[in-house]
């Protein structure tokens, strides 16, 4: 019985067989990756420039934007070269770190978008409270508690998956390494069980917050049309509305690609459905958050102006 670790590498998933397919997937990727880069550099570049910004909701913000960038560093790099060399192989010490990075920063992204729902609760249903139950410190220490519950989340299922032994084959059904896929190889059915109650249990906590969600958005809303003046229901719904919006499409893709009928389940839905959930989100968050937010399109446009400014000088003064 073959150990986990005596298994050099891991096949992967093309994502498609003829070699201009191949070509055009890795271009649509790089395409995809340089637009979240930029957008999420844009928004770290903004919250950490502007003074404006050192607010408690732009601070969780920055830190979703880092997420959203360790999601699609984690994944998309090694489906762009394999697709560009035409291979599907990846070595067991970086089918580890994909595992351990990817759920590592998504188990930290839905804390981060629990906390954030939070922070739109105070915000608007207890106002006179924000300063004292969202000031600098407390902030501080929910951001550090939602990536210490990545990290330790990443390290348990991690360690967890790992330990099994594999006697099933090296394929993966999937473009990137992820436990469900990896469990099917297992040969060992109480390791596999012990795998299945961790999820289970990281299952549960994710369902209580999305429970937490759903009832702060209900107070919000009761609160919202409780506002006299139109003006101020617009600004609370523009506040609430790109959080949910960034909320739901992280649900929704997940759970559409882990528990979906087993009777419509297909290599090429599979692959479909996992980049909806993995590489999706990323791209599109920092663009919810940006497009209807007046304060951070005005925090790049004068880090822009700025910058283009200073250019402008140097050249000058140089000449």
């Amino acid at each position: 019985m073959p150990n986990s670790s005596s298994m050099p590498q891991f096949l992967l998933l093309a994502f498609a067989d003829r070699r201009e397919l191949q070509l055009l997937h890795f271009w649509l990727f790089l395409a995809i990756s340089l637009a979240a880069l930029l957008a999420n550099g844009l928004i770290l570049s903004a919250v950490a420039c502007d003074h404006h910004l050192h607010t408690p909701r732009y601070f969780f913000l920055l830190n979703l934007s880092l997420t959203d960038l360790g999601c699609i560093c984690t994944t998309v790099p090694k489906a762009m070269h394999n697709s560009l060399w035409d291979t599907t192989t990846i070595s067991y010490t970086g089918c580890v770190a994909q595992v351990f990075l990817l759920f590592f920063f998504m188990s930290a992204e839905f804390s981060l978008l629990t906390i954030m729902c939070y922070d739109r609760y105070v915000a608007i249903c207890k106002p006179l409270h924000y300063g004292t139950l969202l000031g600098s410190r407390a902030c501080a220490h929910m951001a550090a508690a939602a990536w210490a519950t990545g990290f330790l989340d990443a390290l348990l299922h991690t360690a967890s998956t790992f330990s099994l032994p594999l006697c099933q084959g090296n394929a993966l059904g999937q473009f990137f390494c992820e436990i469900p896929h990896i469990l099917k190889l297992s040969c060992s059915h109480s390791g596999y069980l012990r795998e299945i109650r961790l999820l289970m249990v990281i299952a549960c906590l994710v369902f209580s917050c999305f429970i937490f969600i759903v009832f702060s958005y209900v107070q919000i809303f009761r609160a919202v049309l409780r506002i006299p003046s139109q003006q101020g229901r617009h600004k609370a719904f523009s506040t609430c509305l790109p959080h949910l919006a960034v909320v739901s499409l992280f649900v929704s893709s997940v759970l559409l690609s882990h528990l979906k009928p087993p009777s419509i389940s297909s290599p090429s839905l599979d692959l479909a459905l996992s980049v909806l959930y993995s590489v999706v989100p990323p791209a599109l968050n920092p663009l919810i958050y940006s497009l209807r937010n007046q304060e951070v399109k005005d925090a790049i446009r004068k880090m822009m102006t700025g910058c283009f400014s200073g250019a402008i000088m140097c050249q000058v003064s140089d000449v």
